[in-house]
C-alpha cells in the first residue's frame, strides 16, 4: 500500500527579529545610563572670587546679628537671675517671718489647750492652713485682742509668701527661656561663623590671593570717600569758624569760647576715644565686654561708660539713644551703625574713620566708616 503523502503544511521559516530588538534596548539603555553618569559626574560651577567675597561677608554680617540676639539673651538672663535671686532671699526671709508667727500662735493655743478654753480645736493653729479654723467666728470672739491681732498678722504672712512662692516660679520660667534663647543664639553664631571658615579653607593659595586684592580694593574705596568727608567737614567747620568770628567782631562781645554745654561734650567725647585708642589691637570676641576683648557693641558701651555715660548693651537698643546725626554732621565720640539690621557699631573719630572691633579673627582698629553699609548715626550726650 503507498504511503499516503502528509497533509501538514510546511511551517514556514521567519527571521526572528528578537536578538535586533534586544539589541536595540541595550543601545538606549547604555547611551540613557551614560548621560546619566556624564550629567552625575559633571562638576557644579565654582563660585566666583566675588561671590565667595560676598557670602562671607554675609555670613560675617549674620553672625554679627546672632551676636546682637546673644547679647540680649544674655543680659535678660542675668537681669532675670537676679530677679529670682532676690525673691528667693525675699521667700526665705518670709519664711522666717511665717515661722515666728506659726510659733507666736502656738503658744497662744498651747495656753488656752492648758486652761480648757479651747479644747482640742487649739491644734488647729499649728496647720500649715489654718484658715478654715479662723473662719469660725465663734472662735475670734473667744480670743483676746492681741491673739486675734497675732492670728491677722500670721494670715498676711501667709499670703504674701504664697504670693512671693507664685512670684518666683513665673520668674524661674522666665529664666528658663532667657537661658534657652541664650544658648540658641550661642549654636547661631558658631554656625555662621563655621560655614565661613569652611567656605575660606576651600579656597586655593590663588584665590586666597584674588579675595586679598578684592578686599584691599574694597579697603581703598572707603578710604577715599572717608578723606572726602574729611574735606568736606573740614570745609564746613572753616566757614562756621569764620561766620563765628565776624559775628564776634560785629558784636564785639566775641570770646571765641564754646558754650559750657559744647565744652562738657567735647570733654566726653575726649575720653571716650582715649577709651578706644587705648583697646585697639585687642582681639574681637563675640559676647565680650573687655577689658581683654570686646564686640562691637561691648566695646561702645565701654567706652562711653568711661566718659560717665550709661548706654544699653545691643546695637538696637544703643541706636535709640541720644540724637540721631547725619553723616556730614559726625563728631568724634559718634556712634555709627551699620547694615539694615543694624547689627554693627563703631566709634567715630574723625576725618571720615571710626575704631571698632570688625568681626572673629580680627582686633580692634581703625577703619573708614564706608567699608560697610552706614544705617545711622548717634550722639549718645
Amino acid at each position: 500500500m503507498p504511503a499516503l503523502a502528509s497533509h501538514r503544511k510546511p511551517r514556514p521559516r521567519v527571521r526572528s527579529t528578537t536578538p535586533a530588538v534586544g539589541f536595540t534596548t541595550a543601545a538606549l539603555a547604555s547611551v540613557t545610563l551614560l548621560s546619566t553618569q556624564s550629567a552625575l559626574a559633571e562638576p557644579a560651577p565654582k563660585p566666583s572670587i566675588e561671590d565667595v567675597q560676598k557670602k562671607v561677608d554675609d555670613l560675617y554680617r549674620q553672625a554679627g546679628t546672632a551676636t546682637q540676639h546673644y547679647d540680649q539673651a544674655k543680659e535678660a538672663s542675668a537681669k532675670q537671675r537676679s530677679k529670682v535671686d532676690t525673691l528667693l532671699d525675699d521667700i526665705a526671709a518670709r519664711a522666717d517671718k511665717l515661722n515666728e508667727a506659726r510659733r507666736k500662735l502656738g503658744n497662744y493655743a498651747a495656753a488656752q489647750y492648758r486652761d480648757g478654753t479651747l479644747a482640742p480645736t487649739a491644734t488647729f493653729f499649728l496647720a500649715d492652713d489654718p484658715q478654715s479654723f479662723f473662719d469660725q467666728t465663734h472662735l475670734m470672739d473667744r480670743m483676746a485682742e492681741h491673739q486675734q491681732q497675732a492670728v491677722t498678722d500670721f494670715r498676711t504672712k501667709q499670703a504674701e509668701a504664697s504670693r512671693k512662692r507664685a512670684e518666683a516660679v513665673t520668674s524661674l520660667e522666665t529664666l528658663t527661656e532667657s537661658q534657652t534663647k541664650l544658648r540658641t543664639s550661642k549654636q547661631n553664631v558658631q554656625n555662621k561663623l563655621t560655614e565661613a571658615r569652611t567656605l575660606l579653607s576651600k579656597l586655593t593659595t590663588e584665590e586666597k590671593a584674588r579675595l586679598a586684592e578684592l578686599e584691599r580694593k574694597k579697603k581703598a574705596e572707603a578710604q577715599r570717600r572717608a578723606t572726602e568727608l574729611a574735606k568736606k567737614q573740614a570745609a564746613a567747620k572753616a566757614e562756621a569758624d569764620r561766620k563765628a568770628g565776624e559775628a564776634g567782631d560785629a558784636g564785639g562781645t566775641g570770646t571765641g569760647a564754646g558754650t559750657g554745654s559744647d565744652s562738657g561734650a567735647t570733654t566726653k567725647a575726649a575720653k571716650v576715644l582715649a577709651f578706644a585708642r587705648a583697646q585697639l589691637g585687642k582681639p574681637y570676641v563675640w559676647g565680650a565686654t573687655g577689658p581683654s576683648s570686646y564686640d562691637c557693641s561691648g566695646l561702645t558701651q565701654a567706652a562711653w561708660k568711661a566718659a560717665g555715660v550709661t548706654i544699653p548693651r545691643t546695637t538696637w537698643d544703643q541706636v535709640e539713644v541720644g540724637t540721631r546725626i547725619a553723616t556730614a554732621d559726625l563728631q568724634p565720640g559718634d556712634l555709627v551703625f551699620f547694615y539694615d539690621d543694624i547689627s554693627h557699631v563703631g566709634i567715630y573719630k574723625g576725618d571720615g574713620m571710626m575704631i571698632h572691633a570688625p568681626k572673629p579673627g580680627a582686633n580692634v582698629r581703625e577703619e573708614s566708616i564706608y567699608y560697610m553699609p552706614i544705617y545711622g548715626s548717634v550722639r549718645p550726650a
